[in-house]
């Protein structure tokens, strides 16, 4: 009988081990390897990736380890996206999938024409209100190419920086500008001649004239020292909340515990509003690094503002809707959302 006891009380406490190492951290470390499509320079290391890897390696209590190498380390740029896909490195962080080219919809992620004016107005369509979860739909992609959606942060204004004055969109009619994927879309639409260039050779072709101006999120035009051969900024931006995303190899994802997966999706919201933030700051710091330089930041008037989110809604989202079914169901969704909030 005591034998039999023993046996019991035994089975009961392996089983009441297993039950609180499924609800709770493991024992062994997972690490990771990320490598993003740029480096430390660039504003999304220090205000989008390392804050979002402190609070999953916190929310897991260091059971998720992340090592992040900057672009080059282990493979370009453009081939971060699908280097995470193949399982190359366990996960990458970069926009609109690079630019749309290996993930058409990643471009519903990084932030529509026009779109949403906020950090609060694209969290809502994306992933606060029923109505819409557009998230939902870049989440299914991302998954069909073997990779999760983990992380998010909207690094404000992606912006038009120019040695020429703007302020209607028939002032970009025929300006050679250094564009990619959605913002090659925009400029194109607009009138203007998008030219495509690495970005190492960005200050290079503005200085000598190759080009007379370029798209990029404002809180980065100082890192780029684009405030030295650039005249104007162009608020509120042609897409007012771009957005960086973070995904790691769907393998990766699926050899975390139940727990561990739980407390990485739980930091999502959080670090998203977080990083916004910072990155709100840092575009302010850096529109006043332009102005210190002899800048000048000319802000479009309510009434063409309203002209270019009409032109762009009806001749650059169908290009983006054109791009795959669930692109097209994205926009109606994004569509939807911007009658539903009175902005269009």
């Amino acid at each position: 009988m005591r034998s039999t006891l023993l046996s019991l009380g035994a089975l009961a406490l392996s089983g009441s081990l297993a039950v609180a190492q499924e609800n709770g951290p493991p024992d062994e470390v997972t690490e990771w390897v990320f490598q993003p499509c740029f480096d430390q320079s660039d504003a999304g290391w220090a205000n989008g990736v390392m804050p979002w890897v402190e609070a999953v390696e916190e929310a897991t209590e260091g059971t998720v380890k992340i090592r992040v190498e900057p672009v080059g380390a282990l493979t370009s740029g453009s081939e971060a996206f699908g280097a995470a896909a193949a399982g190359m490195t366990d996960g990458t962080a970069c926009w609109a999938t690079v630019y749309g080219g290996d993930m058409p919809e990643g471009m519903l992620a990084f932030g529509m024409a026009m779109g949403a004016n906020s950090t609060e107005e694209a969290w809502e369509a994306m992933w606060g209100n029923p109505d819409y979860r557009i998230g939902d739909i870049v989440q299914e992609a991302a998954n069909e190419r073997n990779l999760h959606w983990v992380g998010w942060s909207n690094q404000g204004p992606n912006a038009m920086f120019t040695k020429f004055r703007v302020e209607s969109m028939e002032d970009l009619s025929g300006k050679k500008m250094r564009a990619g994927g959605p913002q090659a879309i925009f400029h194109s639409t607009m009138g203007g001649s998008p030219v495509s260039l690495d970005a190492g050779d960005i200050y290079t072709a503005i200085r000598l004239g190759t080009v007379e101006g370029t798209y990029w999120d404002t809180g980065g035009i100082d890192d780029m020292s684009f405030h030295e051969v650039v005249d104007y900024a162009i608020m509120p931006g042609w897409n007012p909340a771009q957005h960086q995303e973070i995904f790691v190899n769907l393998d990766a994802w699926n050899g975390l515990t139940d727990w561990q997966r739980e407390q990485i999706n739980g930091v999502f919201e959080e670090v998203y509003f977080e990083t916004s933030r910072m990155h709100a700051e840092g575009v302010e710091e850096a529109l006043q690094i332009l102005r210190d330089a002899g800048g000048e930041v000319i802000t479009l008037s309510d009434e063409e503002i309203a002209r270019m989110r009409q032109k762009s809604i009806e001749e650059v989202w169908p290009q983006v809707a054109a791009q795959s079914d669930r692109t097209a169901k994205g926009v109606e969704l994004w569509t939807k959302y911007l009658k539903d909030i009175g902005a269009y």
